[in-house]
């Protein structure tokens, strides 16, 4: 997937996205020879990459800095970035410039968190011609707000609210939707409500498809393990033997031999 437009396509010809994060060169490389259809530069590199607790850390600065990287390394992939904390709370003129940064480090999409309150700022930049990505149910940058990492929409006043920010989202220009950490059958309601696509982690399998961070699927992060989480390799475990391996063959002499000297 190169545009946005194909986000469209494969939702409207039935067949899954699949989207995971990158906030490296190296990585990048390595989704970019994948079958992945689309990165998100996603502000969750304050807690993955910078170790912060949030993703409330991650300033603009932050965001072009790694999104550089990734399309240095990601060359067929579409690529979106995520707009930081309160970004888009500044004046329309703060939003612009954060946004020309972004897009100037390679991002060809912005994600933004909100609803209905949010709607009026996605429109002027979708008018502006940029294609904006929406995020709904749990949304990490309001974390202090929900009082933690929690399920969103358990409620029938909650999920109907959840669904009419959709609705809202979709109409003020949205290309798509994020929903993450809903109940299955909301996050089932919210796709057959929309038009657009939607994009699930923690929100069940009848979203438009799917997105993980690549550190929590390649299982990098040891004590990270909520329930929505599949690892797909003990990365962790793997890494960790070969250090040690390196480190013993280098004190046993076993490394480097005479093949690898010159």
């Amino acid at each position: 997937m190169k545009s946005v437009k194909g986000f469209q396509k494969l939702k409207d010809e039935g067949q899954k996205i699949t989207m995971t994060t990158c906030y490296d060169y190296w990585s990048a490389q390595i989704i970019n020879e994948s079958n992945i259809d689309a990165v998100l530069v996603g502000d969750s590199t304050a807690m993955v990459m910078h170790g912060f607790e949030t993703t409330v850390n991650a300033t603009i600065e932050m965001m072009t800095f790694h999104t550089a990287a990734v399309r240095r390394g990601l060359k067929d992939k579409f690529l979106i970035a995520d707009m930081p904390f309160l970004a888009h709370k500044k004046g329309r003129e703060y939003l612009v410039q954060a946004v020309e940064a972004l897009f100037k480090a390679g991002a060809q999409a912005v994600k933004i968190e909100g609803g209905t309150e949010i709607a009026d700022d996605v429109n002027f930049l979708v008018k502006s011609g940029i294609p904006v990505m929406g995020h709904l149910g749990l949304t990490p940058q309001s974390v202090n707000q929900f009082g933690g990492f929690k399920i969103q929409g358990k409620s029938q006043e909650k999920a109907e609210e959840i669904i009419n920010s959709a609705k809202a989202l979709e109409e003020a220009g949205c290309f798509a939707i994020v929903l993450e950490m809903v109940p299955a059958s909301l996050a089932k309601s919210v796709t057959e409500a929309l038009n657009i696509p939607t994009i699930g982690i923690g929100a069940g399998k009848f979203t438009s498809g799917q997105i993980l961070v690549l550190q929590d699927l390649l299982g990098l992060t040891k004590a990270f393990s909520p329930k929505f989480l599949r690892k797909y390799l003990n990365g962790y475990e793997v890494i960790l033997n070969s250090l040690n391996q390196y480190a013993n063959d280098v004190c046993s002499m076993k490394f480097p031999e005479e093949k690898e000297s010159f």
